[in-house]
């Protein structure tokens, strides 16, 4: 990756310390966060600032080089979300079980291939419910 020091800090300060796909809070460093380039550079993305993103580890390890699936409800082809061209409450919704649903066709496919939904995220993200830490805010 050749993202700049002034690059991450400005992605991590845009973002607010939470992940822009599934709005975890970044607490610890048990779990790192990491620089994600939105459009992989494997598929002409490029290190500029709209095209990267703040992620949790578990996001950005599902995502890898993906940037497209098929949507779960139609088979048809979909882009993931993109933080930085689409807004995320118009994608997802968070459910009282802390499970996410996906409102559009990009929602639907970044839930599933970013495995949003696995067990042990959900559990995650209900602890932090409870303790009025989930979803992440923006400072």
């Amino acid at each position: 990756m050749t993202v700049t020091s002034a690059q991450r800090q400005a992605v991590i300060q845009r973002a607010g310390g939470c992940c822009e796909y599934c709005r975890v809070e970044k607490t610890d460093e048990t779990a790192p966060f990491h620089v994600d380039h939105i459009i992989p550079l494997k598929h002409h993305g490029a290190d500029d600032l709209d095209n990267l993103c703040f992620s949790c580890y578990q996001c950005n390890a599902y995502k890898g080089p993906n940037m497209a699936a098929a949507d779960p409800v139609t088979a048809k082809a979909a882009f993931l979300f993109d933080p930085r061209k689409q807004t995320w409450d118009d994608h997802f919704q968070i459910n009282t079980d802390a499970t996410l649903s996906g409102k559009t066709p990009a929602g639907r496919v970044t839930i599933d291939v970013l495995k949003m939904n696995e067990e042990s995220r959900v559990e995650y993200r209900l602890f932090a419910m409870r303790v009025d830490e989930y979803p992440c805010q923006k400072d």
